[in-house]
């Protein structure tokens, strides 16, 4: 019996327990790979609402089709600041990346995945926490606060804007 314990136990913990699962049985996937289209230099464009994405998060770099290093972590003051050192040094081929609005950045969450809830195939190596929006929470004594998407199980949530999250870039196509 104890043997047993210790086989579930390990089963637990493995890493295999932590891969994405979709479940696509009673609807299709919500951004599915060919609403993308791949532009070859570590960007996507979503079809659909004619935004670019950055395929990897700032402080990762888009290597040998996929996203190598690790995101970097911004309060929210400091991730807005970043969109714009991004957009001065013209890194990113244009120079006008923004941090995604709250409908924005979940108009690429595959509601029919978990852990994380993206398409990993279009945005691989995304981890499955909190990103941050540019989208304040309104409201007077709600000045410290803005919206965060978890492509994990929190969903939504206004955070501190003190708490330190990765960000995803975008900007309308052309």
């Amino acid at each position: 019996m104890r043997i047993l314990s210790l086989l579930i136990l390990g089963l637990a913990v493995s890493p295999l327990s932590a891969e994405q699962v979709c479940d696509t049985t009673r609807f299709p996937l919500s951004s599915p790979t060919a609403l993308f289209q791949n532009n070859g230099d570590g960007t996507v464009t979503d079809t659909a609402s004619g935004l670019m994405w950055m395929r990897c998060p700032l402080g990762q770099v888009w290597s040998d089709g996929t996203c190598r290093g690790d995101a970097a972590q911004y309060d929210w003051p400091a991730a807005q600041a970043a969109a714009e050192e991004v957009n001065a040094t013209g890194r990113h081929f244009f120079n006008d990346w923004r941090v995604p609005s709250l409908r924005e950045l979940a108009m690429i969450t595959e509601r029919q995945c978990e852990n994380p809830r993206i398409n990993l195939t279009v945005f691989p190596d995304t981890q499955a926490t909190f990103f941050w929006t540019s989208t304040t929470r309104p409201g007077e004594g709600n000045e410290d606060v803005a919206y965060a998407l978890s492509f994990g199980p929190e969903g939504v949530k206004h955070r501190p804007k003190a708490e330190r999250y990765p960000v995803r870039l975008t900007r309308t196509a052309q």
